[in-house]
């Protein structure tokens, strides 16, 4: 995980002028349709949010609901599914209702980090000089520590909680979309249309907003995108951990640290948590990258 983070793929950077973006865009979306791979990804993510969202309206049963009568069902269980968890709440339902939590703990934090590491890095890549120097210093002094490491001291250090989590979890992802976001930023201003235009007396909040913004920020979004799964991952070991979303609330890692003790008894049951982690995880990774071969130009 702490390499996901640390690394600086090369990511692609529209070569188009700004008069050509929206071909640029119709191009991309062109390509992402004729991939099956990330098309379907896309279509498993959507019908996790929709189960989210509609949560109230389609978990067969009250995920709080528990009866020492009913508990650790198998999966196949007349009225339960997916069978029951350690205290006979109906795992269909606790997963269903777990979308949210984990969903919100895997998106919230990298969209809070994209807003906030984005204009940092986008400020100093376009600044350059002394601006950069001492942005981009401060930044990675958060790469002295493994993010694993650096999330744990700091929902530590917060407290266990949901909000907590979340702001733990956005201060270990604004370093690493900083540096992509310079990095990016940096290629684009050498661009010879931004050279034109500076040429031509436009200011730099014209130049910034007008032919940097529009072509830095979508490589930015797909690396944001796969830092989402990367999000998700150690939200759970938060919650894993007892750092993160407390009892008796349904999140899938909190689900698995409250299930591990039924690994020898139930199996299949105690495993559903982490399989629904997987699925979405490789999701968005898949996505990430359909969305990263679609933006390339040279494909």
């Amino acid at each position: 995980m702490s390499a996901a983070l640390e690394g600086s793929p090369a990511l692609p950077v529209p070569a188009a002028a700004p008069s050509q973006a929206t071909g640029y865009w119709t191009s991309v979306w062109r390509r992402l349709r004729r991939d099956p791979v990330a098309m379907g990804a896309a279509i498993v993510l959507l019908l996790f949010v929709l189960a989210a969202i509609l949560a109230p309206y389609i978990a067969p049963a009250d995920p709080y609901r528990s009866s020492m009568l009913r508990r650790l069902r198998p999966i196949g269980t007349a009225g339960y599914p997916l069978g029951t968890d350690e205290l006979g709440r109906d795992m269909l339902s606790r997963l269903i209702f777990g979308a949210r939590y984990s969903l919100l703990m895997g998106i919230t934090p990298v969209a809070l980090a994209f807003g906030i590491g984005g204009t940092i890095g986008i400020v100093a890549g376009f600044a350059g000089g002394r601006v950069n120097t001492a942005m981009m210093r401060t930044i990675d002094i958060f790469y002295a520590f493994p993010s694993v490491l650096l999330a744990v001291a700091l929902s530590g250090a917060l407290g266990a909680g949901f909000g907590n989590a979340l702001l733990s979890l956005t201060i270990v992802f604004i370093p690493p979309i900083a540096r992509i976001a310079e990095s990016v930023t940096t290629q684009v201003r050498s661009r010879d249309y931004v050279e034109a235009a500076r040429a031509s007396g436009a200011g730099a909040l014209t130049l910034l907003r007008v032919h940097v913004l529009g072509n830095v920020l979508g490589p930015i979004f797909v690396y944001s995108t796969s830092l989402i799964s990367v999000s998700m991952i150690l939200a759970s070991g938060l919650s894993f951990l007892g750092l993160g979303v407390r009892p008796p609330e349904p999140e899938w890692g909190l689900m698995l640290n409250t299930l591990r003790t039924a690994i020898y008894v139930q199996p299949w049951v105690a495993a559903l948590p982490g399989l629904m982690i997987f699925i979405v995880s490789i999701s968005f990774n898949l996505l990430s990258d359909g969305l990263r071969s679609a933006m390339d130009v040279k494909q």
